[in-house]
């Protein structure tokens, strides 16, 4: 008497796997590379040069290489041109730390999206998911209203956010339940909370001197940050970044899946709370110096992934260094396009919505 035997079949999951690594080792050409890069220098020595005191490219390039060193400005001096002390005045002490902050601004917005985006496995997600904006806006709302210096209102609205993101990951540990949900629904209430205190303190400002001034700061612009608001933000701002490129290639493993990372030894629970906490640290910053800048968290990150592809140790730098070069861009249409600088919160919103589309439409595969 014979057995039957019945063959059963079992789905194959390592054509996807391998699918999933063939793209994360796919080589970026290095004309993308250097278009990348190239874009980013356009993009700075147009912001140097152009403004309300536009400065002439020989001058730029004189001016530049004097500040470097002596020996290079030697190398470039001619007695035709003659470096003016406004042209100087001009680029390094008003447009520099301006151009920097916006860099950093940009690049900070772009890879906190991407890392977000990865992270909760959505490519809706944006920087202020968690509240981190919210937060920052209602603690600096609070300190203009309290008629506080600048740099209070700088120190507020970062105390803000990163209470703000404490308590969506309180609130996530409190309810525990999914990792992933709970993040979300946590970020949603906190969010609305704040945006509540926000309504809240416009409601109790004065309409003729305090009202208008936060309506102003919640529009986002650059047009007084100082060199004093550079040198407070860059280093805490180099670490978030730091800290979110050491973790780029654990977030490739999160792409697979909690269990997949954790049989590599993976612990997800760590990973997440050190991209949230670095990501929260760059995002507090960039809302303290600038205001609300909406849509380049959401934007920058899809169009890197066109380029680079889905691969985080490529994506995060090409995230940055699109971003920063976007920021520049956008900022130079605001200082530029009309007598009065527009609040680059309202260009960033009118040039993403379209460009969004634009570029998740033609992404859609590459998630």
């Amino acid at each position: 008497m014979q057995k039957s035997t019945q063959s059963v079949t079992t789905p194959d999951f390592s054509e996807e796997y391998r699918e999933a690594q063939e793209a994360l080792d796919k080589k970026i050409p290095l004309g993308v590379k250097l278009g990348i890069v190239a874009v980013l220098v356009i993009m700075l020595f147009a912001s140097f040069a152009l403004g309300k005191y536009p400065v002439a490219p020989d001058e730029l390039v004189k001016n530049v290489a004097a500040q470097i060193t002596v020996g290079v400005y030697n190398l470039f001096n001619d007695p035709d041109i003659v470096i003016s002390d406004a042209a100087n005045t001009a680029l390094f002490n008003i447009r520099l730390p301006r151009i920097v902050v916006v860099m950093l601004v940009g690049a900070a917005l772009s890879v906190a999206g991407a890392a977000y985006q990865g992270m909760f496995k959505n490519p809706l997600t944006s920087p202020d998911l968690l509240g981190a904006s919210a937060g920052a806006s209602f603690g600096a709302c609070l300190a203009l209203l309290l008629d506080m210096p600048n740099y209070m209102v700088q120190v507020f609205a970062f105390a803000g956010g990163m209470v703000a993101v404490a308590c969506a990951v309180w609130l996530n540990r409190m309810v525990r339940s999914d990792a992933i949900l709970g993040l979300i629904l946590g970020g949603i209430l906190v969010s609305t909370l704040f945006q509540s205190g926000t309504s809240l303190v416009k409601l109790m400002a004065d309409a003729n001197d305090k009202l208008p001034t936060i309506t102003f700061w919640l529009m986002g612009s650059f047009a007084s940050v100082s060199d004093g608001d550079m040198k407070a933000v860059i280093i805490p701002m180099i670490c978030g970044f730091l800290l979110l490129l050491l973790e780029s290639w654990k977030l490739n493993v999160l792409s697979f899946g909690d269990e997949e990372a954790r049989s590599m030894g993976i612990k997800t629970k760590r990973v997440r709370l050190i991209v949230i906490f670095a990501s929260t640290l760059i995002v507090s910053c960039s809302v303290a110096v600038s205001g609300i800048v909406g849509w380049v968290g959401l934007v920058i990150p899809h169009l890197a992934r066109a380029l680079v592809g889905p691969n985080y140790r490529a994506l995060l730098p090409a995230s940055m260094v699109i971003g920063a070069s976007y920021l520049l861009l956008v900022d130079n249409l605001a200082r530029l396009l009309a007598t009065v600088e527009i609040p680059i919160g309202i260009l960033t919103s009118i040039l993403g919505v379209p460009f969004f589309i634009f570029i998740f439409k033609r992404n859609q595969k590459g998630w």
